[in-house]
């Protein structure tokens, strides 16, 4: 997590930036959530996993949201869904848990 109000600011305007090249204007992102996400990964697996969680999370949580404008479906809840799988993964650590109970468990 940002240690301080200033890197906050400076991932807000970098976050920005990036979703305006890459052309996702209307995309929303929770920091907090993915800064957690990336240190429990981190810490619970091996350093290199933080930004491969992060990616896949936002990659699974785009193929669920679908296609277009990143405001037209609930990115938000998308997201945090897969998220707290990677959370509970993370629980187990690198070897553990069950690989079946993941993303289709929790699309119901």
């Amino acid at each position: 997590m940002p240690a301080n109000e200033d890197e906050m600011q400076i991932l807000d305007q970098w976050s920005n930036r990036l979703a305006q090249a890459l052309q996702i204007l209307d995309l929303k992102v929770d920091h907090d959530l993915l800064l957690d996400l990336a240190r429990k990964s981190a810490d619970s697996v091996t350093h290199a996993a933080a930004p491969i969680t992060t990616f896949m999370v936002g990659y699974a949580a785009g193929l669920e949201a679908g296609t277009g404008s990143a405001g037209t479906k609930d990115t938000t809840a998308s997201v945090a869904k897969a998220a707290d799988v990677a959370f509970q993964l993370c629980e187990d650590g690198h070897d553990g848990g069950p690989a079946s109970k993941g993303w289709a468990d929790t699309a119901q």
